[in-house]
């Protein structure tokens, strides 16, 4: 991804923030020169700085999937983790001459991947981490975890050790304070999510 100075995170923590609010990720790899994507949950295993180079994340998939098979030898991977987006019309702006544009966030993390056999442990923090986000959580029941036990046959779990990180914040920093306002304003009605990340640059 390249990435511009300006619009950098405004801290680690920011960072971190989106990869966790934002667990669905994409995970990318190339096998014979060809990308591959799927779309799966990964959080955040250990964190150990500030950073997330030397974090591992962890996630999981449908064994029926062939593309974690590209993976059984150490393949080096991309996880995307996308944050609130959205059009800034230049309706917004009320001034003459302006251009729209598209304000976003992103964070990649590239690493080495593994497979793991504890699909159950994976599965189980997944959804500790994404109740997390919710009000009120929800507690698996014996149950419910039997029925997890019952599906593990058609799941693979994996790790990724990252080594490198990119982000980008593009949240509208290079324009003035009062038509900052009014794009975060706007966003405020249909896209608080994007609104509130602005509230927090």
């Amino acid at each position: 991804m390249h990435t511009f100075p300006r619009y950098a995170a405004a801290s680690p923590r920011q960072v971190a923030d989106l990869v966790r609010e934002n667990p669905f990720a994409l995970v990318v790899t190339a096998a014979d020169g060809v990308p591959v994507a799927t779309h799966v949950p990964v959080i955040v295993e250990e964190r150990p700085g500030d950073g997330f180079e030397g974090a591992t994340l962890l996630g999981h998939m449908a064994r029926v999937n062939p593309h974690w098979r590209t993976w059984e030898q150490g393949a080096q991977v991309l996880v995307i983790f996308s944050g609130p987006h959205g059009y800034v019309s230049p309706t917004v702006y009320r001034t003459d001459p302006a251009v729209p544009t598209w304000d976003y966030a992103a964070v990649h993390l590239t690493g080495r991947v593994e497979l793991i056999d504890d699909a159950l442990d994976v599965v189980e923090r997944t959804v500790h981490a994404a109740e997390s986000l919710r009000e009120p959580a929800w507690e698996p029941t014996p149950a419910s975890r039997e029925k997890f036990a019952e599906l593990l046959p058609g799941v693979v779990a994996f790790r990724v050790r990252v080594h490198a990180e990119q982000s980008m914040f593009k949240l509208s920093q290079d324009i003035d304070a009062e038509r900052y306002a009014r794009v975060r304003d706007d966003f405020a009605a249909d896209n608080p999510r994007l609104a509130d990340l602005m509230g927090r640059s």
